[in-house]
């Protein structure tokens, strides 16, 4: 196999290398994002519909643990499609769905941990809780594609390669915040502005206008999520090019005799 070029890029082509994978692969992506979050969409609605997210205590939980558990999967398996498809070697989503499970527990304990990190961080002030994001923002991309890294240890590992480019990778974040989710927010505030009568039945039955905005969003949300990633994976391996001499590891193992 002819190893990919790769070469540290700046941010504007992490950006546009991103998209190209998103646009590329999309097919795989949307697949993984259909099929692991949006089962615990269609438990959400359901509950709205039938008398409200808390109506039933079994059905609630059944939600939890649904969107907890596959959001983790969708996670892994969008890591995984994006980094194989950037190393130049794709893909499928049951594949990269098949790969994810074993990494299960580690991204769970990962993702608990910089969550409290950070929530910590924010507890503090407000300026450490963005450095501690920030620093810690490669945490699952580590966790999942260094197989002999713990989930204590991918925090570590992202607070390393992520030390020195930090203002990068925060301006990447802001970037991606305008590009994509502050025209998500507009387009939900002008159908909500459509349907003043919109509310989402917590503690009652939605109305059917509740329901669609919900699924609009949830929806729109399912579809950004993977970009997300996308950005974050295309960043870690720039920041190993750049720190490990990671894409003349890739060539040297490439030429090695079979």
């Amino acid at each position: 196999m002819t190893p990919p070029i790769l070469r540290p890029l700046s941010a504007g082509e992490i950006l546009d290398t991103s998209f190209s994978l998103y646009r590329r692969h999309f097919g795989a992506l949307a697949t993984v994002a259909l099929a692991c979050t949006g089962i615990p969409l269609l438990f959400r609605l359901f509950l709205e519909a039938g008398g409200g997210l808390f109506s039933s205590a079994a059905l609630f939980l059944l939600y939890l643990m649904s969107l907890v558990v596959l959001s983790l999967v969708a996670t892994g398996a969008t890591v995984f499609i994006v980094s194989e498809s950037y190393l130049g070697r794709p893909i499928s989503a049951r594949e990269a769905l098949a790969r994810t499970t074993p990494h299960l527990v580690r991204i769970l304990v990962c993702s608990v941990l910089t969550m409290l990190v950070v929530f910590l961080g924010f507890m503090l002030l407000v300026i450490p809780g963005i450095i501690l994001a920030v620093g810690l923002a490669l945490s699952i991309p580590a966790v999942v594609l260094e197989s002999g890294t713990s989930a204590s240890g991918a925090l570590s590992r992202s607070w390393e390669l992520t030390r020195g480019s930090r203002w990068r990778i925060f301006g990447l974040g802001l970037t991606l915040l305008v590009l994509a989710y502050v025209p998500v927010v507009a387009v939900t505030a002008l159908f909500a502005m459509m349907l003043p009568q919109v509310a989402v039945g917590t503690f009652g039955p939605a109305s059917v206008p509740s329901i669609v905005a919900l699924a609009i969003g949830g929806l729109v949300q399912m579809f950004l999520y993977p970009l997300f990633y996308c950005v974050l994976t295309v960043a870690y391996y720039d920041l190993r090019v750049r720190k490990e001499g990671f894409d003349l590891e890739l060539l040297a193992s490439s030429l090695q005799p079979a």
